[in-house]
């Protein structure tokens, strides 16, 4: 009896000891993942806070020499440019990712669309700025906001497509089968069912899609090519944030310099904010739904 009480004292020293070991492993993983934006974040705000003004947010670029100034047509301009994108990005992607979770498993055109997606999700988005510097603005003979959306939006389809395909697949057959017993036709179940079951990871895979395009600046170097000036013309050069923070960087001025770290700090804050409104209606949405 000793020797199992023994035995038994051991063995729950060794699984806590165990579980003590997993969780200090667990947050310290977690700590390391959010060390860097943390620490980037804090030296956005330290560079970029003391630029930010009413200025900033409602004037254009100043003259080369002259203080003062601001970034709003930027700013505008990535909201077009985004929408644009998002408006071609999303449909197609989402429509892809049903494709090949309802109605291409095993068909060899599937597996053709599967492995395009996950090229493309490694392809260098200046690459990519070529392509539709090829498909737009070469037709066009000229730079546009037409072409930096387009550009942007099919960064956004093999990531929005791949994750649409994961989350779908994840719901259960019993749900589809069920509707397809009551008589539902299979596209109304997809679209009605399937679909909005699996629309909060849709969803985000959307917004890492957005998160992730809003950013670049490599591809609108080749079709949107920016502007100092107000312009929200489809078919005209627009200006976007991340444009006018590489000029602003690389420019020997040291007032455009302070322009840049807050254009950089405004950026993030717009992407944190969407991204967390989106997820925060979503999750209302399925609590809702639940209840």
């Amino acid at each position: 009896m000793p020797d199992q009480y023994k035995a038994s004292t051991f063995t729950r020293y060794r699984r806590a000891a165990a579980n003590h070991l997993a969780s200090t492993l667990a947050v310290a993983s977690t700590v390391i993942v959010i060390a860097p934006l943390i620490a980037i974040f804090a030296y956005l705000i330290f560079k970029g806070a003391s630029s930010l003004n009413l200025n900033f947010f409602t004037k254009i670029p100043a003259p080369v020499g002259e203080t003062g100034g601001g970034m709003a047509n930027a700013i505008v301009g990535s909201g077009v440019l985004l929408i644009i994108a998002s408006a071609l990005g999303v449909p197609i992607g989402i429509a892809a990712g049903i494709f090949l979770s309802e109605y291409g498993r095993g068909s060899k055109l599937a597996n053709m669309v599967r492995f395009t997606a996950d090229v493309l999700n490694g392809v260098p988005s200046i690459v990519m700025g070529i392509a539709a510097y090829s498909l737009v603005v070469m037709p066009q003979k000229h730079f546009s906001a037409l072409a930096g959306g387009v550009a942007l939006g099919i960064m956004m389809i093999p990531t929005i497509t791949r994750t649409t395909e994961e989350m779908l697949l994840m719901v259960p057959n019993v749900i589809r089968e069920a509707a397809l017993g009551l008589g539902v036709p299979n596209w109304r179940s997809v679209l009605s069912i399937t679909l909005k079951t699996a629309s909060p990871g849709v969803i985000t895979g959307c917004m890492l899609a957005f998160a992730r395009v809003a950013g670049e600046t490599a591809p609108l170097l080749f079709t949107a090519f920016g502007s100092t000036f107000w312009s929200t013309n489809l078919n005209e050069p627009i200006a976007a944030l991340p444009l006018q923070i590489y000029v602003y960087a690389i420019s020997p001025y040291d007032e455009w310099h302070r322009l840049a770290w807050a254009g950089a700090l405004v950026l993030i804050l717009l992407i944190v904010i969407s991204v967390s409104l989106v997820r925060y209606v979503t999750t209302r949405g399925v609590l809702k739904g639940a209840n």
